[in-house]
């Protein structure tokens, strides 16, 4: 029911597949395809922040024809800014220093930390009806189920997903350069992820597949300690275990996260 992107450019489809696309323009994260009108759709763009780590800049949802625009600290519906929690034609938007929230009547739920970490809850009416980053929602998990006929890479696929805008001046990541594979800090990543506080967690979430992006998060910043690269990931499988109904312990501490 979930799909979400957080850290280092992962992405994790409603099926579950994990991929990393680091693209910096306008994409369509999850839309409403099956007819000509879109019953929702969301879009996304991220920037490089003062550290040079990727955010999520803004986000951009309709819901039938009502427009949410969010930055940090700011809802904006149909051009004008508004103050939370603000509700108006089946949509809730609530903020505070944390997390904006939006609850849309129709069978969706956002949540994001107006950082890096962006959640899309979707009601399964919107099987197989999906179209854009998160996939096609169709509930079977083959790895890269979204690519047609299996010669794609998750960059050509992300770079499908642009959405043209006239002015926008943005480069596609090259397809022709796939994504450094990594296969060090195995042991760091799984000690972190099977710490005691996440003994709630394990058998709900599939633990490989983070403990694979905290490997690529790592060796993306190339042993530099620095908390984006550790953090996000460990972060995000704290979220999905809470939201998936699991009880994470206190795993940050003063010298971690």
């Amino acid at each position: 029911y979930v799909c979400s992107t957080w850290g280092n450019n992962h992405f994790k489809t409603f099926d579950g597949d994990i991929y990393q696309f680091p693209g910096m323009c306008e994409y369509n994260f999850a839309s409403d395809c099956r007819g000509s009108f879109k019953e929702f759709s969301v879009h996304i763009q991220r920037a490089l922040n003062s550290n040079n780590h990727p955010q999520i800049q803004y986000i951009l949802l309709t819901i039938k024809d009502f427009t949410v625009y969010l930055r940090p600290k700011l809802a904006v519906v149909d051009g004008r800014i508004v103050k939370t929690p603000f509700y108006s034609s089946g949509v809730l938007i609530e903020s505070n220093d944390i997390y904006t929230k939006v609850y849309a009547k129709l069978g969706l739920i956002l949540i994001w930390n107006q950082e890096d970490a962006l959640m899309v809850e979707l009601d399964n009416k919107f099987n197989n009806r999906t179209c854009g980053l998160c996939g096609d929602y169709n509930g079977v998990p083959i790895y890269n189920e979204f690519i047609n006929g299996g010669d794609y890479n998750s960059i050509t696929y992300g770079n499908l997903q642009k959405i043209s805008k006239p002015n926008a001046r943005c480069e596609d990541p090259d397809e022709t350069r796939a994504l450094p594979s990594c296969n060090d800090h195995r042991d760091e990543c799984e000690r972190l992820l099977t710490s005691s506080a996440f003994a709630d967690c394990r058998l709900r979430l599939n633990l490989e597949m983070y403990i694979q992006a905290c490997m690529q998060d790592k060796c993306a910043c190339k042993g530099k300690e620095d908390a984006f690269c550790l953090c996000s990931t460990i972060s995000e499988y704290s979220r999905q275990c809470s939201h998936v109904g699991g009880r994470p312990g206190e795993w940050r501490t003063q010298h971690f996260c």
